[in-house]
């Protein structure tokens, strides 16, 4: 399936996250943003992508759960716009979810498509 996001996909290992955070690029269109660096993984996927939302914007664990489902949901859909442009090279990447607007699901999935748009052209 194209439009999944399997295990294989998920970025969980500390040394990937601890790279991306010291010597990652960062690219945004506000309220998101991408933090990724290239990886030599030998896995077989080009793209490992993890999401965040932060603690000091939404208290609640449940508003914080809801908006990484929006942004796991948002990039399973989109990812076609990133996966062409990799040219075999393999990145991490972090989605960041970064204000206290409570957007919906539209004004994200619009905002998402712009921000993969800007990222593969800095590609």
């Amino acid at each position: 399936m194209i439009n999944d996001y399997p295990k294989i996909e998920k970025l969980k290992s500390r040394s990937q996250i601890n790279l991306l955070f010291t010597e990652g690029k960062t690219v945004s269109k506000y309220p998101l943003r991408l933090v990724y660096a290239e990886i030599n993984d030998l896995e077989q996927t080009d793209i490992k992508i993890g999401v965040s939302v932060s603690k000091k914007y939404f208290k609640k664990a449940v508003d914080r759960n809801y908006y990484k489902r929006v942004l796991r949901e948002v990039y399973r859909l989109n990812k076609l716009i990133l996966l062409p442009a990799l040219c075999q090279k393999k990145y991490a990447i972090m989605f960041l979810y970064q204000t206290k607007e409570r957007l919906n699901y539209e004004e994200i999935d619009v905002r998402t498509k712009e921000l993969f748009e800007k990222f593969v052209k800095q590609l």
